[in-house]
């Protein structure tokens, strides 16, 4: 990693670079963040970091100019975290939120580059080939029979009970019915 690139401010407005000697504008400041240079913004009286300053004015000249980032919802939900308990915890959000959305750029501009090198019919031809693998095989599932294990693999769905002619069900309560030969027992035994 290079050297942290130390940028003077001075009382008269002015941006210093010591590392090229010479005075620079807010523009070189942003084409410094475009180049992912290492660099610190000092106030040149008092030594103190002013960076954070000074990538604010950019983002703010910026959002004046042509198209805005920031809607003015936006902004105002910003506003309103300062002061509140998820202040620190609203920053850090954004700050790994803003990352995942630039890794995944990083992503897709790599894939992007990567099919932006090939040939474009040797492309299509493979897109081509590809759709034409899928489409066979999920023709061939659909034109399978089922396999007889499978069949007897299915759950067989339960008969209903024959039916036989309706009797008046018992009541728990009553004398149970006597079998049909103590009946017939108990019949001879009266006429006799």
């Amino acid at each position: 990693m290079s050297e942290t690139r130390i940028i003077k401010k001075y009382p008269n407005r002015r941006l210093y670079d010591t590392a090229v000697s010479s005075y620079i504008t807010l523009e070189d400041v942003k084409q410094l963040v475009l180049d992912r240079a290492n660099f610190h913004v000092i106030d040149a009286r008092t030594n103190t970091d002013i960076t954070r300053g000074i990538l604010l004015q950019i983002i703010s000249e910026q959002e004046e100019q042509g198209n805005p980032i920031f809607t003015t919802e936006v902004l105002a939900h910003i506003i309103r975290f300062y002061g509140d308990t998820l202040q620190g915890m609203m920053g850090n959000y954004l700050e790994k939120s803003l990352q995942a959305f630039v890794d995944q750029q990083h992503l897709f501009r790599e894939q992007m580059r990567t099919l932006i090198g090939k040939n474009p019919l040797a492309m299509m031809t493979e897109l081509v080939e590809h759709n034409l693998s899928l489409w066979k095989s999920v023709n061939e599932q659909l034109q399978k029979p089922y396999p007889p294990s499978a069949i007897t693999e299915l759950p067989v769905p339960a008969r209903p009970a024959a039916t036989t002619p309706y009797k008046t069900p018992v009541d728990a309560t009553s004398t149970p019915a006597k079998p049909e030969k103590e009946r017939k027992s108990n019949k001879k035994g009266k006429g006799a």
